[in-house]
């Protein structure tokens, strides 16, 4: 087939591969950390805040590796930067069922995260925005779709297959899913730019200048995009957003478990919130072609937080609905983030800018599942963590609202 005269914008088939690749790193990591963190606790004989403080090195080192992964995806070839992320993830899995010190723990997380930020949310909304302008929330919103689905189709699953072998039985598994889930995928129909295959962004001709040469990107330099105002106070909104959302779903498995007595219902609890952030996040891509996407975001801060504090006291099978009304604005504000970051400050030095940002969000991201660890210990509860995490969504809100307009400072460089 030739790409670049298909029928089909060849973007679209990217957006698909980026959506199993995602489907796979988020299922196997993202969304199972509340499972690792369950098997840890159950059969691996560790506590609860041990296990959360281990789950917080995950985030900790896929954020300093994001660093590295945004200036490799910028020089070299993504597919390179995706394999060798599936290699290490699945070398990880192999290693986690002979887990039986603490600092192996922490090991197996610091490397599992360093694998994860290879082949997660950085390469694959670095790679859909530059395949899509006029189109980008929505690619975004399909593509990010696989973050949800690997709730829905793998996570069950992993609590499963761990039910029945036990984690040193399930874990070679999951390595094999790793690696034959992303690498023939990543090679097969990824490619690094339509200007690989002869074509501009959104399957438009190529933009040349006057000499004939390629344009490049527009957008704002690096080190302007991390001194404004908005990358600033934006940045420290998603911290907090970030540490209620990774915080509350970390735990949402053991919490299910343990009011509803039934590992079955936790693990179907998961794919409920996975499930609604599919409806959302595809609702949220479509409704953003009409409607402001700071308002938009604002708007998931506050719903965010109104679930968390259902979550609070919710018992028995309203906590399924409760699930729900949370994965709505879980998938939303996992889109949310990168999308506005491509729209405020355009490509120039997008995978640098995100992974920067990403770096920042390790605050939030490891300290989430540590805080919600602690503040369980402390009360033999989940009542009080929940409350702390939905007070950290609101004060996200406020944030948002300071940092202003999304295009203020481009539009303002175009207009100079």
């Amino acid at each position: 087939m030739n790409e670049a005269r298909a029928g089909v914008f060849y973007g679209w088939y990217v957006v698909a591969a980026t959506m199993a690749v995602m489907t796979v790193a988020s299922g196997l990591g993202f969304y199972n950390l509340s499972v690792y963190l369950n098997a840890f606790v159950s059969h691996g004989g560790f506590s609860v805040s041990a296990a959360s403080g281990a789950t917080a090195c995950f985030f900790i080192a896929s954020g300093i590796a994001g660093l590295a992964v945004g200036a490799l995806i910028e020089r070299f070839d993504v597919r390179w930067v995706l394999t060798a992320g599936a290699l290490i993830c699945s070398l990880a899995m192999f290693a986690s069922g002979h887990v039986n010190a603490l600092w192996q723990l922490y090991g197996f997380y610091v490397l599992f995260g360093v694998g994860y930020a290879c082949c997660a949310l950085i390469p694959g909304t670095t790679l859909v925005a530059r395949w899509f302008a006029r189109r980008r929330s929505l690619a975004l919103s399909v593509a990010s779709t696989g973050l949800s689905l690997g709730g829905i189709l793998l996570t069950p699953l992993s609590a499963r297959l761990i039910a029945h072998l036990g984690f040193a039985g399930a874990a070679p598994w999951f390595a094999l899913v790793f690696m034959l889930g992303i690498v023939p995928i990543a090679w097969l129909a990824i490619r690094p730019s339509p200007y690989a295959i002869g074509l501009g962004m959104d399957g438009d001709p190529i933009d040349l200048d006057a000499s004939g040469q390629l344009r490049p990107a527009d957008g704002i330099d690096y080190a302007d995009a991390i001194r404004s105002r908005f990358f600033i106070l934006m940045t420290l909104a998603f911290i907090f957003a970030m540490m209620a959302q990774v915080g509350a779903i970390s735990h949402q498995f053991n919490l299910v478990a343990g009011r509803s007595g039934s590992e079955s219902t936790a693990g179907l609890a998961v794919a409920v919130m996975a499930g609604a952030s599919i409806v959302g996040r595809l609702a949220g891509g479509w409704a953003l072609a009409y409607i402001s996407s700071r308002y938009f975001v604002l708007a998931l801060s506050v719903g965010q937080g109104a679930a968390l504090i259902l979550f609070a006291f919710a018992q028995g099978k309203v906590l399924l609905v409760v699930s729900a009304l949370f994965g709505c604005t879980v998938g939303n504000l996992l889109m949310m983030q990168p999308l506005m970051l491509a729209e405020a400050f355009g490509l120039k030095a997008y995978g640098r800018v995100f992974s920067f940002n990403q770096l920042f969000m390790v605050t939030g991201v490891a300290s989430g599942p540590a805080v919600m660890g602690l503040l369980y210990a402390r009360a033999g509860n989940y009542e009080n963590a929940y409350l702390v995490m939905a007070g950290a969504s609101l004060l996200a809100f406020g944030l948002i609202w300071a940092a202003g307009p999304v295009r203020a400072l481009i539009d303002g460089r175009q207009n100079a």
